[in-house]
């Protein structure tokens, strides 16, 4: 009799613990998901401003350029050779960065990307 108490008590904290461990990893599944929801809320907001600001850099090199394209195709005497002139520099400049910056420029984005979602 004492035996199959004993075994019935057993048989109560096998069970208890099973609860505990079950609710254990419910518990840690909704941490995980509350922490990537929460980082993906930080990169994503980060990322808004970013892209605003982007959009009016662009735009300001827009106008700029085009306005130095004008001015530098004054100065030449035909407006077509400013815009020729502007988009050799920005020619130029594509080379350079896909050939010398690209694995520097990279880098960066990958490093800056990785900080947003491990901080």
């Amino acid at each position: 009799m004492i035996r199959t108490e004993a075994m019935e008590e057993n048989a109560k904290m096998i069970e208890v613990l099973i609860e505990r461990a079950t609710e254990y990893g419910k518990t840690s599944f909704e941490l995980a998901k509350l922490k990537a929801i929460d980082k993906t809320a930080d990169v994503v907001s980060s990322f808004i401003p970013n892209f605003v600001a982007v959009i009016f850099l662009l735009s300001f090199m827009l106008f700029l350029s085009v306005g130095l394209a004008l001015w530098i195709g004054g100065i030449l005497g035909n407006t077509s050779y400013g815009f020729f002139v502007i988009a050799a520099f920005y020619c130029i400049a594509a080379i350079f960065i896909h050939f010398v910056m690209h694995k520097w420029l990279k880098r960066r984005v990958c490093n800056n990307f990785i900080k947003q979602v491990f901080n």
